[in-house]
């Protein structure tokens, strides 16, 4: 019996004396392990205070490659198409005139336009990375404020082009001159660059906490005043007046300048010249009927939860579609653009034949 507690009495030493030796090392492997989470959480923190994630047009595996390959060929026709126009309003004289003068800088902005929101969504459906860097989503926000801003007052300087070349035909020629033309198309992109710069600058001095999840498919304005934390009292309003001055008077201007000229084209005697009358500017006038009537939707539809999908579609279709499909309008209703188009590819084609 005494030999038996002796043992244990020695075991029980023997324990103690591992569990002391042992104490050391089994201490700097708990620091180890609380060091390494401390430092997890720590990036995980620095790159949530650095990025955002755009939850982009949904989570669903399955469509990102159909999603990418529709998008991919949306913007390389909206490229080509606008890039298109472009060269023919500059290389083809009979398009030298305001009117093709105002097209080519609104083909040139919507280059621009579809670059700002398509590359990123692209390379998001590309790497499946939906995450994009603070001063990327600032960036890819400006430059959408400053192309939106710049196309309202386009649209409203074509209107009002239409309007004196239909209202005021004996008075055109004195009254929209090349140097007029070029005050107001640079005129449109000033006010969208001044707009842009001073809304930006309210929204990058926002705080923003937590997991910073952007529930749109690019950095809208609405989108990421709902991940911030701090008042956006500022924001809202300096961005609802800028919002006045610039999207409504514009298209108050295209609405009064289509109004005078319809009623003078109801006044031509002849349905040949109401025909003719109306055929300069049709294109236009729905080119600006898609534009306004997709954008109004968009930002007074309540995001509610059950509405946000939906809000998203119109979202892409404004800002994707539209500038895919205003260079098809004007090329496909426009019998100036298609001759000189035609003449454009006898052109190529005579100049492949003979091999120049």
């Amino acid at each position: 019996m005494a030999r038996r507690l002796h043992l244990m009495t020695d075991k029980s030493n023997r324990a103690e004396r591992n569990h002391v030796q042992w104490q050391p090392l089994l201490q700097q492997q708990e620091q180890r392990r609380l060091l390494g989470t401390s430092k997890l959480l720590r990036f995980c923190m620095v790159a949530s205070m650095v990025e955002f994630i755009l939850l982009g047009m949904g989570n669903v595996p399955s469509l990102q490659t159909p999603l990418f390959l529709l998008s991919l060929i949306i913007y390389l026709v909206t490229m080509a198409a606008n890039i298109l126009i472009v060269l023919l309003v500059v290389a083809d004289w009979h398009l030298h005139t305001p009117m093709y003068f105002f097209l080519g800088n609104l083909s040139s902005l919507e280059t621009c336009y579809s670059s700002t929101i398509l590359s990123r969504l692209l390379a998001s459906f590309l790497t499946g990375d939906s995450t994009i860097s603070v001063h990327g989503c600032m960036a890819q926000f400006y430059f959408f404020g400053y192309f939106l801003v710049s196309e309202c007052y386009l649209l409203a300087m074509m209107s009002y082009d239409r309007y004196l070349a239909i209202c005021q035909p004996l008075l055109y020629a004195s009254l929209m001159t090349w140097k007029v033309s070029l005050q107001l198309a640079a005129a449109s992109w000033l006010v969208g660059f001044l707009t842009s710069t001073v809304v930006t600058s309210f929204v990058s001095h926002l705080r923003f906490c937590g997991l910073k999840v952007i529930d749109h498919f690019f950095c809208d304005f609405t989108p990421l005043l709902e991940v911030a934390c701090s008042d956006t009292n500022a924001a809202r309003l300096v961005t609802f007046t800028l919002a006045v001055f610039n999207l409504v008077f514009p298209f108050l201007s295209n609405l009064a300048s289509y109004v005078c000229i319809i009623a003078a084209i109801l006044r031509i005697p002849s349905s040949v010249g109401r025909q003719k009358a109306f055929s300069t500017c049709s294109s236009h006038l729905i080119v600006v009927t898609v534009f306004y009537g997709t954008l109004i939707i968009v930002y007074l539809m309540p995001r509610t939860p059950q509405l946000r999908q939906l809000n998203k579609v119109f979202s892409f279709f404004y800002t994707v579609l539209t500038p895919l499909v205003n260079p098809l309008i004007y090329s496909l209703r426009n019998r100036e653009v298609r001759e000189a188009l035609r003449k454009a590819f006898r052109k190529a084609l005579a100049c492949t034949q003979s091999s120049c």
